[in-house]
């Protein structure tokens, strides 16, 4: 039988529940200290009577001393009046892990292929309803802990996890390759669906995870959907990058022909003449050279007439006749001055006016005074 003024304290652990003390059959007077985030219950010849919450309480019961030890002895030394105390441990008990204990077969929705996976994470739970945990899971045990509650809910647990996963990649679509993705997503929902069954046993199910999803790596048929999903992906970002560097080649070339555009202005800015004044030179210039001067006689185009056209244009074209005059001067080199007597010369005669003047080298009226001596010397 109990002494006189017990104290009766919690000497438990944080990763309890329930805590059972081992004292029973105690007196009146017995003192009696819950600490905050604590509850405890008392019992008396086998019914909860009490709860009480944070404080320190003086427990009356029918174990008074002197009578009692009589009723002991009457009772063969043991008290008729059978008194015991559970504590219950109120606080947020986290990292409580959780796993499947056999994986999930399903069909990846994604690529046809029968798959197995399982799951695992943490929880965190709490003793919400300090009564209901006790009489419905405790019972007559000393106890509760992690180990135990995770345990007696494992059932319920598995199968709520296995099957919503299983569902929901089918429903979304997700394959097996994205599945990581979801995973704060898959976290929420089942939370949502496990709070009732945990709150039938007066436990509130605080926060739920789901931290990873076992793949089949090392599976031959897996590798092979593995090795396709992001050979993909690996293609299409290996196809945009050569496309962006093909931009920038271009954009490369382009600006080295501005900047060369912009070096050609520049330098016939500083010798004084136009990009069609240059262009002219060539065409004039090519003309002397392949008609000789004979040719430019015949179309009344004299040395006097090409100065007049322009001070630099007349002065390149002057040199070109001069030297083609030279090159007919010279021996075995025919007479180009000849007349012509068919009409390819003529008409040959015709498209280098024309030439010369589409290129600024003669004005309309001396194209037109030109063509016309060409008339004359074939009528």
């Amino acid at each position: 039988m109990g002494q006189i003024a017990e104290i009766i304290k919690y000497e438990g652990d944080n990763s309890t529940f329930i805590w059972k003390h081992p004292s029973e059959d105690f007196n009146s007077l017995t003192q009696l200290v819950v600490h905050e985030s604590q509850e405890a219950i008392f019992f008396l010849n086998g019914q909860a009577l009490d709860l009480f919450g944070p404080g320190r309480y003086t427990l009356e019961t029918q174990n008074i001393p002197k009578i009692g030890a009589a009723l002991s002895r009457a009772a063969g030394d043991k008290t008729p009046f059978h008194c015991e105390v559970y504590f219950i441990n109120k606080t947020e008990q986290m990292a409580i892990k959780w796993g499947t204990d056999s994986k999930v077969q399903y069909i990846d929705p994604a690529y046809g292929f029968p798959i197995s996976i399982g799951a695992s994470g943490e929880m965190s739970l709490r003793a919400e309803d300090s009564r209901k945990l006790l009489l419905k899971l405790v019972g007559t045990e000393n106890g509760l802990t992690q180990q135990h509650i995770t345990a007696l809910f494992r059932a319920f647990l598995m199968t709520k996890v296995k099957t919503y996963i299983a569902q929901t990649m089918k429903e979304r679509a997700i394959n097996i390759f994205e599945i990581d993705e979801h995973l704060s997503e898959f976290s929420d929902e089942l939370h949502r669906k496990l709070i009732p069954d945990f709150a039938g046993y007066g436990v509130a199910l605080e926060r739920f995870f789901v931290t990873n999803i076992v793949k089949p790596d090392g599976d031959r048929q897996y590798e092979k959907f593995k090795e396709l999903h992001f050979r993909q992906y690996a293609d299409i970002a290996e196809a945009k990058l050569r496309q962006q560097t093909d931009i920038i080649y271009a954009q490369t070339q382009a600006q080295k022909v501005v900047i060369d555009s912009q070096a050609q202005a520049t330098k016939r800015a500083q010798e004084g003449y136009t990009y069609a004044q240059e262009r002219g030179f060539d065409v004039a210039e090519q003309v002397a050279r392949n008609e000789a001067v004979g040719q430019f006689t015949n179309m009344g185009v004299g040395l006097g007439t090409m100065a007049g056209v322009g001070g630099a244009v007349g002065g390149v074209v002057g040199s070109a006749v001069n030297d083609a005059m030279s090159a007919a001067a010279e021996p075995g080199v025919p007479n180009a001055s000849a007349p012509a007597d068919d009409m390819a010369a003529f008409k040959a005669k015709v498209d280098k006016l024309t030439v010369m003047k589409e290129a600024g080298l003669l004005s309309d009226e001396e194209y037109a005074s030109m063509k016309a001596e060409l008339l004359k010397s074939i009528l």
